[in-house]
């Protein structure tokens, strides 16, 4: 049996980027648990003060095949390049043409939810073109 795989990602404000990378990969925030209408409701129940709510998120594949993407709160900012990231293989079975105005069209779809566009890189012998963009707390990832 595989083993079960969870991304997790520090970062200052895990409600913000639960909402961009639900949004990024077709996942949805995770529903509360049972019998919780809300996790507004839940966080009542639990006893979790109002100003310690937003300290951790998570998406999940709603078709249940994608890993958990798990965001958590951490007191320090993002300072160094990461050294893992996500690819959003959004060409896949595309070529020239075609497979760049798919990727630019899903880039210019993740700018207006908050990401930013660091570089595009061209193709180049048997790479393919790669669009290289950051989430809205500068974790680098990429569209290709």
């Amino acid at each position: 049996m595989a083993t079960l795989v969870q991304v997790t990602f520090d970062c200052a404000d895990p409600a913000s980027q639960a909402e961009f990378w639900a949004a990024a990969l077709g996942y949805v925030v995770q529903p509360p648990p049972d019998p919780f209408a809300s996790w507004d409701e839940a966080l009542d129940a639990w006893g979790v003060p109002t100003d310690q709510r937003n300290t951790r998120s998570a998406v999940v594949d709603p078709d249940g095949e994608g890993p958990r993407i798990f965001f958590q709160k951490v007191p320090e900012a993002k300072s160094v390049k990461n050294r893992v990231h996500l690819d959003l293989h959004v060409g896949i079975g595309k070529t020239g043409d075609e497979r760049r105005s798919v990727c630019e069209a899903e880039a210019q779809r993740l700018i207006q939810r908050g990401a930013t566009l660091q570089r595009v890189v061209e193709p180049e012998g048997p790479s393919e073109l790669c669009i290289v963009m950051q989430d809205r707390e500068g974790n680098e990832f990429c569209v290709d």
